[in-house]
């Protein structure tokens, strides 16, 4: 389909179904965790990734390490980078992460098994259906019930049913959080503040237990990129701080360990000049009700009876950069997974757009902490999509 709004030449619209969905079901972040547990024996998990199984399995989460990232900084992560011919078992290939890429729903991914069409949580900020507002997933503002919202067992809750012990080494302030209980929950939490202290709990887990799975997190990789953008010394130093990390996890592991380190999404960086401002575009404004997601993946909510028109716009003016789809066409070209659960069904919008080229779509009023972000992530660009399943075995 060929537009040409405002007598500008003619150009053609992105097909939603050309846009690289991720592969769930046999290469994604949703596959993780249960071919870990059909390799420790636990009853109803098959292994869907190539990876051999272990008794004492260690998950190492870096927020914001993307593949692509991670290959062009070997100087600074040569650890890491010693272990990419290990990822995805042996291959060299990365995973994905789900659709939309952005930490929540990559989260929740994880720790279910589940593609976002079935946990639910399917961006940044997303409709509450029939409530007329939107809800942050990351920071679950303003509340909901977390069961009623997520109400699938995570793999974790379904190890330590099955005699694994397992446990979740992260920071104290994600302890009792709904994004914890819905996506991590399960087992034993242990809380430690600094990264050192949570490679040497993890490791001393292992050797604690005959059988076990333990996961372990760390944002601040995430934060420079988000604060400094991923092409700044910043997040270099930081990357170099994460690898010193993984390292010293890999160097305690103890026999019959497999540790995977992987990551939620990848970044790039978006210049000012590619920030396509929301708040200021009347056109793009019109007939919308809410805004969701984040800049580079959005959900737009169009007001009753206005939804074609929303599609119209948005395809016209962004549809050569972004892939503009409606709810329908994003759902049938498997975005969020196989299939989508009725009860997210109108959590997703009834426009979404995700990124192909280097632009986002900002709010600078409506979102000021958000819009000032360099680094961005949430599309299916390989940047944002792809992360590291590196393996080290003792």
């Amino acid at each position: 389909m060929s537009f040409a709004p405002h007598g500008h030449d003619a150009f053609e619209i992105l097909d939603p179904a050309t846009a690289p969905a991720p592969p769930y079901g046999g290469g994604s972040l949703c596959d993780l965790l249960p071919s870990v547990a059909a390799g420790l024996g636990v009853p109803g998990f098959t292994a869907t990734l190539p990876i051999e199984p272990a008794d004492r399995v260690v998950v190492f989460l870096v927020d914001g390490l993307g593949w692509e990232l991670l290959l062009r900084h070997p100087e600074y992560a040569p650890f890491l980078s010693s272990l990419v011919g290990s990822s995805l078992g042996g291959t060299g290939r990365p995973l994905t992460a789900g659709f939309p890429s952005t930490t929540a729903t990559s989260l929740a991914s994880v720790g279910t098994g589940t593609p976002p069409g079935l946990h639910g949580l399917v961006g940044y900020t997303v409709a509450v259906p029939g409530a007329g507002h939107l809800m942050n997933q990351l920071r679950w503002q303003p509340p909901v019930d977390p069961g009623t919202w997520q109400p699938y067992p995570t793999v974790f809750e379904q190890t330590h049913a099955a005699g694994v012990a397992t446990a979740q080494v992260s920071s104290p302030l994600f302890a009792q959080t709904p994004l914890t209980r819905v996506a991590l929950s399960g087992g034993s939490f242990l809380g430690r503040t600094t990264g050192e202290e949570r490679m040497d709990r993890a490791a001393r887990w292992l050797a604690e237990h005959d059988r076990a799975l333990v996961y372990t997190y760390v944002s601040e990789l995430d934060g420079a990129g988000h604060r400094f953008g991923v092409d700044s010394d910043d997040w270099r130093m930081t990357l170099d701080a994460v690898d010193r990390l993984a390292r010293r996890l890999a160097e305690q592991l103890p026999p019959r360990s497999a540790m995977y380190v992987t990551a939620d999404h990848g970044m790039i960086d978006i210049a000012p000049e590619d920030r396509i401002d929301f708040d200021e575009d009347w056109e793009l404004g019109a007939g919308v009700a809410l805004l969701g997601g984040e800049g580079r993946a959005r959900h737009v909510y169009a007001v009753p009876g206005a939804a074609a028109d929303v599609y119209t716009v948005w395809s016209e003016v962004l549809g050569d950069r972004m892939w503009v789809a409606t709810r329908d066409e994003a759902i049938a070209a498997g975005w969020f997974g196989p299939s989508v659960d009725e009860r997210v069904h109108l959590r997703i919008g009834d426009v979404v757009a995700a990124a192909r080229d280097d632009i986002a779509v900002v709010a600078s009023r409506n979102e000021p902490g958000e819009s000032a972000m360099i680094g961005l992530h949430g599309s299916m660009t390989p940047v944002e999509q792809f992360v590291p399943l590196l393996e080290v075995r003792a």
